[in-house]
Formats: structure tokens, C-alpha cells, sequence
């Protein structure tokens, strides 16, 4: 379970069905929290996409298409090293595969899709996939901000770090 928030900015927990039309829940409330937190574009956009493709591949790949299974996902301001970010969860109770196996296909294979994996891990800071007890699979991403000026910022009065 991710934690609340030191900044002062709240958690936002969805719970979603596998249904394709339920990404744009997600990718509305994802790009929301990204500015709140101060990502400005093109890296709202970039989170955005990257948290679509990670929902897109639940339902496609952990679920086989079906409709109305749940997923439930979690976004999280963070505060790391005198640096804000976002940590984002998103949890399944679809089919498990090895963590190692998640891998997108190799660059040179020019067709259309499949490259949601690859839009994540060059998105994202940290990528961290595992399996779920009994079933599914979890997906903990984390982009931060460059790191903020110290001297005449405002707001700079607290420092905590999550440990993730």
C-alpha cells in the first residue's frame, strides 16, 4: 500500500473495471495530479500516456480482453530527497507472469502497437513490476521533478521522504 502524501497534496485512489472506456478516467486523474504536483508539459502528457498504456496492457494482457474486472490504481505525491514526484500504483487480479518477463519487443520490429512497455520504462524514473497474492499483478512507477531551487522558493518549509 502506497502512503499519503508529505506534501500537503492528497492520494487519489481509483477503482476502475477493465473496460478500454475507463482509461480515460485514469488518464484524466493522472494528469491532474502531475500538474498539482508541478510537472509541467510535455511531462503531464508523458505520465499520462505511460499510465494509459500500463492500464491498456492490464486489460489486454491480464485480463484477455474481458470487460468489467477490477483494477485498482493509486496516485501519490511524494517527496524524495528534497525533490517532489508522483508515485502511481496500479494493482490487477488478473493472469501473473514473472516480473523479469515484462519486457516490450525490440525497437526494429516496426509494426503498429506493443510498444506500451517501452512508452513506460523511458517515461518513468523507476519502473518496478511484482505478482499479487493469490492473483495478479502489481505496477509501481515513479517520475519526480527536477530538482527545485532552494533559495527564495516558496512553499519549501517541510522535507520528508517515502520510502517506496
Amino acid at each position: 500500500m502506497i502512503p499519503d502524501s508529505p506534501s500537503g497534496l492528497h492520494a487519489v485512489r481509483l477503482s476502475i473495471t477493465s473496460d478500454t472506456a475507463r482509461i480515460a478516467d485514469v488518464h484524466a486523474a493522472v494528469a491532474a495530479a502531475a500538474e498539482r504536483i508541478g510537472f509541467r508539459e510535455p511531462e503531464v502528457s508523458g505520465i499520462a500516456l505511460a499510465i494509459d498504456e500500463a492500464v491498456g496492457n492490464v486489460i489486454k494482457h491480464g485480463y484477455g480482453g474481458c470487460a468489467g474486472r477490477p483494477i485498482e490504481v493509486a496516485i501519490v505525491p511524494v517527496t524524495e530527497g528534497g525533490r517532489r514526484g508522483v508515485e502511481i500504483e496500479i494493482c490487477d487480479c488478473g493472469r501473473q507472469v514473472e516480473p523479469e518477463s515484462i519486457i516490450g519487443r525490440s525497437l526494429e520490429d516496426v509494426r503498429p502497437g506493443g510498444l506500451g512497455t517501452h512508452i513506460i520504462r523511458t517515461v518513468m524514473d523507476e519502473v518496478e513490476y511484482s505478482r499479487r497474492m493469490p492473483a495478479g499483478m502489481r505496477l509501481r512507477v515513479r517520475k519526480m521533478l527536477a530538482a527545485e531551487p532552494t533559495a527564495g522558493s516558496g512553499g519549501a518549509g517541510q522535507e520528508r521522504t517515502i520510502d517506496g
